[in-house]
């Protein structure tokens, strides 16, 4: 079971990077679905601070890359589909955060 986690993250990383340039019906979904199996899987509670910076500047990165002339359109697919897969573990993340400081 331990390398659910890592597979997950390669596969949403190239999923998204290949969706840049090719349609995958329901590619939203896996994403979503793998982005939840990472923010479970992966994320440490040591981790979960730089993992939440790292997910925002994406998430924030992804809709303003789209700007730089010549290859602003296709590295602004591959961040927006980057930030729909990264989207979910945030979430998951987040909650775990919530939930560990709230036993405090």
């Amino acid at each position: 079971m331990g390398n659910v986690g890592k597979y997950a993250f390669i596969g949403g990383v190239g999923i998204a990077v290949v969706m840049a340039f090719v349609a995958i019906p329901n590619g939203y979904v896996i994403l979503a679905v793998l982005g939840l199996i990472v923010g479970v899987m992966n994320i440490t509670g040591d981790e979960s601070q730089g993992f939440l910076i790292s997910a925002i500047a994406l998430m924030l990165t992804a809709t303003s890359i789209g700007t730089l002339p010549e290859v602003g359109g296709v590295l602004s697919e591959v961040a927006s589909n980057l930030a729909a897969f990264v989207a979910p573990a945030a979430l998951i993340v987040a909650l775990k955060s919530l939930l560990d400081s709230s036993k405090d």
